[in-house]
């Protein structure tokens, strides 16, 4: 009967793993097979019992260490015990589903007729589906003839078919690192426990690559956020948030990180979303070509190269070469160079064909400049020289051209004695020597002279600068002919526009090549083209006077898009609405500007520079480049577009010149950009049009003074919480952490007022109130920094501090004792008994003695002429004039310097006369 029992415990133990209750690992597997094969053997051997025995023991053991075995909920990797984070968000794809036959455990000692009864028994078994994984109750049925053969028993075991479906739990923060992925809204928790859902994903791809998102699903409620950020770079970019996103939108990030965040106050019942990531190869920018040089890039990949180049006459300050660095942002190995003229002076060998520049200035430009060059081509080919820019001072420049070798050949030009030759000069052997001397510490010099090579059968290569040209043949040989034409600004002059290369003993040009020049005012009539300040690309000079008329169709306007506006603040440039200077004035314009546009409102504009003739500080400057076309005419702006979450309000019905049109959005949004837009003169709108953001944040709520803040969300988002508290000594009062909570109707609202922090010390206890005063604000207690203010009432003086205040400690006390109210009187009583002391003196006696009898010697006379006139009248008339008279009391203050008399006393007299 043991050995049933270890059976029907085996059976049990099997029956739970089977059913799927208890998660193997593959070793756990490979033993249950191997205990499952030797228990159902036909005939065991007595020793294959306790093998069997032992390898229960050693699963149950390794069941028993599990943590699952006893119903604990399984907890995966990379789960938290949060609760607001136990929402599976994830979603991955499930495991199939654990199906266990029903099947019979019989041991290994049967008799012929115990088979019957297991036939018996096994047709009549049922199979029951428990409501979780646990094992089949087996039901044991023994023979008649137990008591005689006891050894003859079947056990049967009715295991149950378990269907099991594993949903692995999806994160609701969760970190994916693969290459491609779907990420999911939370599924609903079916429970209210939760009060809000806070999710975070964060996608990282490999360095180098950035993450490219598709929108599958979307369907959230006005009150849940998406939003969606590139992190890894200088700081976080934001990307798009639900606002922003709808189906099949793609979205891209600059780096390899990505962090979705979702938030919804319903955790019960959260919104729907469904995106597709996936990783891309990330490009670095294509990198700024230098001014006077170019750029040539061999890919914009990690790992690519970008080569910097110049023109003849510059040479590449700083790298020359750039590599795009593999990086979470990918980005070039350094800053793009600039392109600088060459050092002062040289020796050019084999030249061919290339340019001549004055150094470029430094900070401070220096006196005494010397350059000196010499330009030497191969045997029998000569040189050309052209001079593309010239701008030398008169007085202190100077510029020559030798035709040889050395400073002593045979002079060709020289500045301060010709004229700038418009055709260049042709060297008669194959070397220039070029000298530049300059003295000037104002103005800097500007030279930029072009030469070329040619061969002495043939013609050289004709320039035209600001122009351009055909050609009959492209080696200038003999019979040559070049048609020349100047490019929009410039006006053709001093030349022919035809010229032919003649004369086999001596090949040349039978004509000078022409110039293309920016002349001073003029007449355009084209539907297209380009007005230039006098003398451009030189700077122009000073008394200029310049008038440009631009006439297109009568049904059209004129557009002018003002590319380059340089000029000094003593110039004026003005543009005016019509054909003549007296037309309205559409705009004036001094010193620099940048780009901009003008329209007119009609078929012809007027364009005026003057330059003050009288400019004792006059400076070269760059002049202006100003491009027009016609346009269609039109008297109003365009119309503006509807603002999603907002309205527009406009003071015109039709969006004239001056309209202004204003935008605000509903409650809970915030208008980004502009939110007055005005038609102007150019019937262009002043800013673009804006747009109304859902306000997902909270104003930051402040400091709080002694004491510090804990920020969940640096940016105050919805959901986000802020912690405060105190330093020592400093309590709270209030609310000790808020919370950033949405509303269907307005802003974003904190959940409480910020607290204060308060001193915690005792209070200090009220002093009293002194006598013959009293106090402001009585209170039985004070705060810790709290004041306390005495008074005294009139006649007395306060003795002591007027205002104490409480110092906080352990206990509080008051910063100074209470003071106390003392009489005025008594200052004066002083002086009076010093001054009766006085009087005994006796050198003042005689004088006392003076004063009372002028005092009491008019007294006894009044009271004997009283006296006289009672006895005269009782003597006359017979009665008595005697009657008592109440008279009101009298305080009287003597006026004696003698204290006997200070109290005043207060009696009723009766006189009778």
């Amino acid at each position: 009967m043991r050995y049933h029992v270890s059976t029907f415990a085996l059976s049990l133990y099997l029956g739970v793993i089977r059913a799927g209750a208890l998660p193997l690992s593959p070793d756990e597997e490979a033993g249950l097979d191997r205990v499952d094969t030797t228990v159902s053997s036909e005939a065991p051997s007595s020793q294959a019992i306790p093998s069997a025995s032992a390898s229960i023991s050693q699963l149950l053991h390794s069941a028993l260490l599990r943590k699952e075995y006893l119903g604990q909920e399984p907890v995966y990797s990379g789960t938290t015990t949060n609760p607001t984070q136990a929402v599976p968000l994830l979603s991955q794809s499930e495991p199939s589903a654990t199906v266990m036959s029903q099947g019979v455990l019989t041991t290994a000692v049967m008799s012929p007729a115990a088979s019957v009864l297991r036939g018996q028994s096994q047709g009549s078994s049922t199979t029951t589906t428990p409501p979780g994984p646990s094992p089949a109750t087996p039901s044991i049925t023994s023979s008649p003839q137990e008591g005689a053969r006891e050894e003859e028993t079947t056990t049967t075991l009715i295991t149950t078919t378990t269907i099991t479906t594993v949903h692995t739990p999806v994160l609701c923060n969760v970190n994916l690192t693969a290459p491609e992925g779907f990420v999911e809204s939370p599924e609903s928790s079916g429970s209210g426990f939760y009060h809000s859902l806070d999710c975070t994903y964060t996608i990282t791809v490999y360095t180098g690559y950035g993450v490219e998102m598709q929108v599958k699903s979307l369907n959230l409620s006005k009150d849940e956020t998406l939003s969606i950020e590139s992190y890894g770079g200088e700081g976080p970019v934001f990307l798009a948030n639900e606002s922003l996103l709808s189906e099949g939108q793609v979205i891209r990030s600059l780096t390899n990180r990505v962090l979705i965040r979702f938030q919804s106050n319903q955790p019960a019942n959260p919104g729907v979303f469904k995106l597709h990531f996936q990783a891309f190869l990330l490009s670095c920018s294509f990198p700024l070509s230098p001014a006077e040089g170019g750029v040539s890039v061999s890919d914009l990949h990690p790992g690519g190269s970008a080569q910097f180049h110049c023109d003849p006459g510059y040479e590449v300050r700083g790298h020359e070469v750039l590599t795009c660095l593999n990086s979470t942002r990918p980005h070039w190995s350094g800053v793009e160079p600039s392109c600088v003229s060459v050092s002062c002076g040289g020796v050019i060998q084999n030249a061919t064909l290339g340019r001549i520049l004055s150094p470029a200035p430094a900070g401070n430009y220096s006196n005494n400049l010397s350059c000196h060059w010499l330009v030497e081509a191969s045997e029998g080919q000569r040189l050309h020289l052209h001079f593309e820019r010239v701008a030398l001072d008169e007085d202190s420049d100077r510029l020559v051209v030798r035709a040889g070798n050395s400073p002593l050949a045979p002079l060709q030009f020289d500045s301060d004695l010709d004229d700038i030759p418009e055709r260049g000069i042709v060297s008669d052997g194959p070397a220039l020597y070029i000298e530049l001397l300059s003295e000037s510490s104002g103005i800097p010099l500007l030279l930029a002279l072009r030469y070329e090579v040619f061969d002495a059968d043939h013609c050289y290569e004709p320039f035209l600068a600001h122009g351009n040209f055909t050609t009959s043949d492209l080696s200038y040989s003999l019979g040559s002919v070049v048609e020349f034409g100047c490019v929009s600004g410039y006006v053709m002059e001093q030349g022919s526009g035809v010229i032919e290369c003649v004369d086999p003993s001596d090949p040349h040009w039978n004509e000078s090549e022409p110039v293309c020049k920016a002349l001073c005012g003029g007449e355009l009539s084209e539907s297209s083209g380009t007005v230039l300040s006098p003398d451009w690309p030189q700077t122009y000079g000073r008394g200029k006077d310049c008038v440009w008329g631009i006439h297109v169709q009568e049904d059209k306007r004129v557009q002018l898009d003002i590319e380059i506006l340089n000029i000094r603040r003593s110039d004026i440039l003005t543009v005016l609405d019509g054909d003549d200077l007296t037309s309205h004035v559409i705009g004036q314009y001094l010193g620099s500007h940048q780009r901009f546009r003008l329209h007119s409102s009609g078929s012809e504009v007027t364009v005026q520079f003057q330059s003050d003739p009288n400019d004792p500080s006059f400076s070269l400057s760059q002049g202006f480049i100003i491009h027009y076309r016609e346009v269609p005419r039109n008297d109003t702006c365009p119309d503006l577009p509807v603002v999603q979450f907002g309205w527009k309000t406009s003071s015109h019905p039709d969006l004239i010149k001056g309209t202004v049109v204003t935008y605000q959005c509903e409650p809970g949004y915030d208008i980004i950009g502009s939110d007055i837009l005005t038609c102007q003169w150019d019937l262009f709108w002043s800013h673009s049009p804006p747009t109304c953001q859902k306000i997902l944040s909270c104003l930051n709520p402040g400091e709080v003074a002694h004491g510090a803040r804990l920020v969940s969300d640096q940016r105050f988002a919805v959901g986000s919480q802020v912690q405060f508290s105190c330093a020592e000594g400093y309590q709270i009062e209030g609310s000790p952490s808020i919370t950033c909570y949405s509303r269907d109707t307005g802003t974003p609202k904190w959940s409480d007022r910020v607290p204060k922090c308060v001193l915690k010390y005792d209070p200090c206890l009220n002093p009293g109130v002194p006598e013959n005063g009293y106090q402001t604000l009585y209170k039985h207690r004070y705060q810790a920094g709290e004041s306390l203010r005495f008074f005294c009432y009139e006649g007395f003086e306060l003795i002591g501090e007027v205002t104490v205040t409480c110092v906080p400690g352990h206990p509080s006390q008051w910063n100074s004792p209470p003071p106390f109210c003392k009489v005025v009187y008594e200052e004066l009583l002083d002086a009076r008994k010093l001054e009766v002391s006085r009087t005994t003196d006796p050198s003042h006696q005689m004088e006392g003695r003076n004063i009372a009898l002028a005092i009491f010697l008019p007294i006894i006379l009044v009271i004997l002429l009283i006296g006289g006139i009672y006895l005269y009248y009782t003597n006359l008339f017979g009665f008595s004039l005697s009657s008592s008279h109440s008279y009101s009391p009298i305080t009287v203050e003597s006026d004696f310097n003698n204290p006997l008399y200070e109290a005043g006393d207060t009696r009723e007299y009766e006189v009778s006369i």
